[in-house]
């Protein structure tokens, strides 16, 4: 039998949504996505009034929509009372529009952002997303402040006897498989890695994406996806490596000082240098947890960066909008036809032929050679030129003696 094998980016906003570009719309979504290399795209938002007006205008299809030769999926993402987000996917409009109206009731304003604030806890937003014969997984789940882990020890504690019903846990762009494998009870959960996208950039759109092989793309197969049998399935996982999250390492929010785990403790979360606020990283809250030293059987997952901020990078431009990575960006995709053939599958010496520099990156970038500074506390991870190494400096507790006082 033959399968389908497709890359997708299956969380991101709409227009409607805060802080996210006005370009955030189907046709320009569409374009953007093929110039990026991924077929399947979520819709984002999918529960606000005015997006499932502009998405039944303009999409094609049944479970599976389509714009031109750009496949969507009914996606939203809510944030429950515990202030944890959670990325849902529809299997057709008249299942978005059930499900808008069981969260309506729990909501001051469901329209008043793409992203709806629910007073319900996860347990409950999962029932009633089954109910709708909706998927559900914890969005960025170790990322601070939104992110599952942020609030509870484990899945159950937040999604209680549903735990068994989710189809997926979302890593957020501050850890990768290889971590979150640590924890030995994901090890029968399939990972998705999303750009959680304001921007229709190449920048920001699928800078993490997911490959997925399927018998054939409708949503009955999308949903077979998640049972991680021989057939369909994730094959691939690729995004940033957990370095260049904005949240990996413990840091302070005000200084931005890297600190250990123990030492942060000994501090009181409370900055020796500055008096800020420290906040703990995905890698700590990660080894906090950890009882496994990882999963054999977990798809591959590959660490990779905007081609846009490659060629920056490469070319040591500061910025990542200058007419010359433009330029640059522009002759690869004329070439080879999307960003993601570019970043992991054209071979490095017909790379060489449009770059020699950006070639070079490219080909460390997948040998994961790339030295950089770490990210943490919002700030993130800053990529080194080629051969430089990266320079850590953690605050060091050390015990007051009495001349101190």
């Amino acid at each position: 039998m033959d399968f389908l094998e497709i890359n997708t980016d299956l969380h991101i906003h709409s227009k409607y949504a805060r802080a996210v570009s006005q370009k955030m719309e189907i046709p320009i979504l569409a374009e953007q996505a093929k110039l990026k290399g991924v077929q399947l795209v979520g819709t984002g938002d999918c529960l606000h009034k005015k997006w499932l007006e502009h998405l039944e205008k303009n999409l094609e299809g049944d479970g599976i929509y389509k714009y031109e030769s750009t496949k969507f999926i009914l996606q939203t993402e809510v944030q429950d009372k515990n202030r944890v987000h959670h990325v849902i996917f529809l299997p057709n409009f008249t299942k978005a529009y059930e499900l808008r109206e069981k969260f309506s009731r729990f909501s001051k304003d469901i329209d008043a952002d793409g992203r709806p604030w629910l007073y319900l806890n996860g347990k409950e937003i999962a029932k009633k997303t089954l109910e709708c014969d909706g998927l559900i997984g914890p969005a960025h789940a170790f990322t601070p402040y939104f992110g599952l882990y942020a609030h509870f020890d484990s899945l159950k504690d937040c999604y209680g006897e549903f735990v068994d019903k989710l189809s997926f846990l979302e890593l957020g762009l501050s850890a990768d498989s290889y971590i979150a494998d640590k924890i030995s009870y994901l090890h029968n959960l399939t990972f998705l890695s999303n750009s959680d996208s304001h921007s229709p950039s190449p920048l920001r759109l699928a800078r993490e994406f997911n490959r997925m092989k399927l018998n054939q793309l409708n949503f009955e197969e999308f949903r077979k996806v998640f049972q991680q049998g021989e057939e369909n399935k994730v094959t691939l996982n690729a995004g940033f490596h957990p370095k260049h999250g904005k949240y990996h390492l413990t840091r302070c929010k005000n200084c931005l000082l890297f600190y250990k785990l123990e030492d942060a403790k000994k501090q009181n979360w409370r900055c020796g240098n500055c008096g800020g606020v420290i906040k703990k990283g995905v890698k700590d809250l990660i080894e906090e947890l950890a009882d496994s030293e990882g999963n054999p059987e977990r798809p591959k997952y590959i660490h990779i960066y905007p081609l846009t901020e490659i060629i920056a990078t490469a070319h040591n431009i500061k910025s990542f909008f200058s007419k010359y990575v433009k330029e640059i960006w522009d002759k690869f995709i004329e070439n080879f036809d999307n960003e993601i053939k570019v970043l992991i599958d054209v071979p490095v010496e017909e790379l060489e032929k449009i770059d020699k520099r950006v070639a070079q990156y490219i080909k460390a970038f997948r040998n994961d050679e790339i030295e950089q500074i770490p990210g943490g506390a919002g700030e993130y991870g800053k990529l080194l030129p080629l051969g430089k190494k990266a320079e850590v400096k953690f605050f060091k507790h050390t015990q007051k003696s009495l001349g101190d006082y």
